[in-house]
């Protein structure tokens, strides 16, 4: 019996080897087949374009091949050249596939037919390499004896012919000339206007004024941050930064010490009052159509401007900024006098005829005031209270951008809202249960 069972296992172990043995044999098969379409030579008698590879591997035709017909097509433009990447790559690993996967024919032919799109794509490939955009005359300077932007001349640009080079691509590639040098063809483009039309296009787009108080040091800090703005040239896509351009406000500058927020609390601070320079510059940024990337308000509610239209600015701190949306460069005028800020935006006009932007702010609510502030007085009795200061409400206010065409308002959608908090009441009081006399003085 236990040799019968022997002979049994035996048997099993045998075919079990034997069909993994026949299943590998059958990897190995498919793998050597996949190499040899590479590595076969082929019996026949085939010839590509007349070059006879009979006898060749896969990858010794395609050498063949290409040493025939090399691709180093070149585009060039004066000194400067562009490669055009092998079109053909495909083209050629296809037939050779066609020919060592099957029964091949005793000759063929390079197809070079079905490369349009791709020879389109290359000629958009050179220009973007060699166009360039004509530029329009423009303002480049400020003469501020004068108080007038002055002019350059525009630039003319260039623009490559991408039909003639599309034509000579499909040329070159049709008569299998792969290593053509082909020459662009590219016109000089006039700017739309010189420096005399440009002169006669800018103007000034918007205006906004704004009163100071009679505080002679908050002014000379006004007129300080207006004098380093007045001038400043934007050019298309650059970004205005109020902190940048007008820089630290410190006491090297002349800038004086005057009334500031601070975390909430009037201080006095060196720079104290640019932000009704910012403020009004905002207001006229806005009307000119251009846009605000930042701008954030302020803690408490502001009096030289209608609430929810003001920029606070902090060197190190909140900045107010806006891009030259425009398609030309534009200029800034900034000027302080006799407790008037004045700013206005130079450029060609971005909003149609008739079309004019404005701000709207509405107060929503009245915002209780905090709980009042204690402050210690001893002139007082114990117990008694006195009212330093009233303190004030805090309000909430939305504000739109008002779009009017020929005076008819045609849109008016909210831009932002702002929260202003309101100021604690001050009270003075004694609890130390001391009372102190003011001193008498006697008269001499």
């Amino acid at each position: 019996m236990a040799v019968v069972i022997l002979v049994l296992v035996v048997a099993v172990v045998s075919i079990v080897f034997a069909v993994r043995g026949k299943s590998a044999a059958s990897g190995a098969a498919d793998s050597e087949e996949s190499s040899l379409t590479q590595e076969t030579e082929l019996e026949q008698e085939v010839t590509v374009e007349n070059i006879n590879i009979t006898g060749m591997s896969r990858e010794a035709a395609k050498q063949a091949i290409e040493n025939a017909y090399p691709w180093s097509m070149t585009v060039t433009y004066g000194e400067e050249s562009y490669s055009v990447p092998n079109l053909m790559e495909e083209k050629i690993n296809a037939l050779l596939d066609e020919i060592y996967s099957g029964e091949p024919q005793a000759s063929y032919s390079l197809d070079t037919s079905g490369l349009e799109d791709a020879v389109t794509a290359q000629a958009a490939a050179v220009a973007e390499k060699w166009d360039k955009e004509a530029k329009n005359g423009s303002i480049d300077g400020y003469d501020a004896s004068s108080g007038k932007f002055t002019f350059k001349d525009g630039e003319n640009g260039l623009a490559v012919d991408q039909e003639k080079l599309i034509s000579d691509m499909n040329a070159a590639i049709a008569g299998k000339q792969f290593d053509a040098v082909l020459e662009v063809s590219a016109a000089e483009v006039a700017p739309e206007y010189d420096r005399a039309a440009a002169a006669e296009q800018y103007e000034t787009v918007s205006t906004f004024t704004t009163n100071t108080t009679a505080n002679s040091k908050r002014n000379t800090n006004i007129r300080l941050a207006c004098e380093a703005i007045n001038g400043t040239i934007l050019q298309v896509g650059e970004e205005f930064s109020f902190n940048d351009v007008v820089g630290e406000r410190t006491e090297a500058k002349g800038y004086q010490a005057a009334a500031a927020y601070n975390n909430g609390e009037v201080v006095q601070e060196i720079g104290g009052g640019v932000c009704q320079v910012s403020t009004t510059l905002y207001n006229a940024v806005v009307r000119g159509g251009f846009k605000i990337t930042t701008r954030r308000s302020h803690t408490y509610e502001p009096s030289y401007v209608t609430p929810g239209q003001d920029a606070t600015v902090s060197y190190g701190g909140p900045d107010f900024k806006f891009l030259n949306n425009s398609s030309a460069a534009i200029g800034l005028k900034a000027s302080y006098s006799n407790q008037v800020v004045t700013i206005s935006v130079y450029a060609i006009p971005i909003l149609e005829d008739g079309v004019k932007y404005d701000l709207k702010s509405t107060k929503l609510k009245d915002i209780d005031p905090p709980a009042p502030t204690y402050e210690e007085d001893q002139t007082l009795q114990p117990g008694e209270e006195k009212v330093k200061s009233q303190g004030s409400l805090g309000s909430y206010w939305e504000t739109r951008l008002v779009i009017t065409k020929d005076g008819e308002v045609v849109s008016e959608e909210v831009d932002h809202n702002t929260t202003y908090k309101g100021h604690a009441p001050v009270i003075l009081r004694n609890t130390s249960g001391v009372v102190i006399t003011p001193e008498e003085t006697t008269a001499p």
